[in-house]
């Protein structure tokens, strides 16, 4: 009797480990799906920006799917190596960068965010 016992109480700490590690997993997926769509975002926000409207400074912002907070931030970038004579040059360097953020809005501990930057070149004004 007493080893019917034993081997249920076994058999009861064994299947709360495995619960636990099965929801570890389950809440990792779910975080990887989240980064996987932030991502996404944030390239589609870069590939698009200066495409559908000339490249300027500036900023945007917006919300995505009701949870994904988004903002593109555009800046002159100057690039200056030394005897580098710009008097021809009919193009303007920009950086790109492309902010995703989300989590619960009630603590900002939980929130995450994906960052993604890049330069680009536009034709400067005439």
């Amino acid at each position: 009797m007493l080893e019917i016992l034993i081997a249920f109480s076994i058999l009861a700490l064994s299947l709360g480990i495995l619960l636990k590690i099965f929801s570890a997993g389950v809440n990792s997926a779910v975080i990887a799906e989240d980064y996987t769509a932030a991502v996404q975002i944030a390239e589609s926000l870069m590939a698009t920006t200066g495409m559908e409207k000339p490249l300027l400074a500036g900023q945007e912002s917006g919300l995505e799917n009701d949870k994904f907070h988004w903002k593109v931030v555009v800046s002159p970038y100057s690039f200056n190596p030394e005897n580098n004579d710009d008097t021809g040059v009919t193009v303007m360097l920009f950086k790109v960068k492309a902010s995703v953020s989300w989590g619960d809005d009630n603590t900002r501990l939980s929130e995450r965010q994906v960052e993604l930057s890049t330069l680009k070149l536009a034709r400067k004004p005439l």
